[in-house]
């Protein structure tokens, strides 16, 4: 049985879930260990001996560790088939699912992000002492999740924040461009591409809502409200629900 050490459904936390949810049955092909982020249990050392960069999500198969949430996706489309596939076979299709499974983990995701700890991350480190804080730095096996920490209870700067949101909005027009002419993102069919950037902009008609709405972009609501629909995303969301949503690792 595989298992998948993860926060909530959301974020990067998202995308094996969502493809294991699709793939597989839980409870017998595999489990979820939700880890709390606010007790910053990702940064303990039984998990830091799964993954010594201290990060979920994390797969472990037969006791073997596979990290990256995009790869570890790829890697359940290799090492374990089914009858659902979630990539084209065609070779350009599939490149072009890479491409936007790429831009999501190198662009899209990190404007997010730093507004998610702009948002979730920055109460929680400023209700710790400094004491506290600095002896919660020390678990963090990254200097760059560190240097985030700090900037965290320090307050991002303003204009950092104006160019992420700029970011976003820029992520957002491209999503609703390309799916004004397509149902999908790559291949005409439903796949990795979606699940990757289905994590990301899913609920950003609630979280951003000035900028994912049906009037400003009607085709990105339509592909989000689409997904949700699926039952494997509702199987996934009644399996490990959104109480305690995650951040991005």
């Amino acid at each position: 049985m595989l298992k998948l050490y993860s926060f909530g459904p959301a974020a990067n936390s998202l995308k094996p879930m969502l493809t294991l949810s699709e793939k597989m049955e839980y409870d017998r092909d595999f489990t979820v260990h939700r880890l709390d982020p606010t007790n910053f249990e990702h940064h303990q050392d039984w998990f830091k001996a799964i993954n010594p960069r201290g990060q979920v999500p994390a797969l472990e198969d037969q006791g073997r560790i596979v990290t990256e949430s995009t790869v570890i996706c790829e890697y359940l489309e290799d090492a374990h088939p089914t009858e659902v596939k979630l990539r084209p076979d065609d070779h350009f299709d599939r490149a072009q699912m890479r491409v936007w499974t790429k831009w999501v983990d190198e662009y899209f995701c990190w404007c997010v992000s730093t507004i998610g700890w702009h948002r979730g991350i920055k109460p929680i480190a400023q209700k710790l002492s400094d004491a506290e804080f600095e002896e919660h730095l020390k678990k963090i096996p990254i200097p760059e999740q560190q240097v985030k920490w700090r900037r965290a209870r320090e307050g991002f700067p303003q204009d950092l924040l104006d160019e992420e949101m700029r970011k976003i909005a820029v992520s957002v027009r491209r999503l609703d461009d390309h799916l004004a002419d397509n149902e999908w993102l790559a291949g005409g069919m439903y796949t990795l591409a979606d699940i990757c950037n289905y994590a990301i902009a899913g609920g950003m008609q609630f979280g951003f809502a000035e900028m994912v709405n049906a009037d400003d972009t009607p085709h990105l609501l339509r592909w989000i409200e689409q997904i949700a629909a699926r039952p494997a995303v509702q199987r996934m969301y009644a399996t490990v629900p959104l109480e305690k949503l995650g951040t991005r690792d």
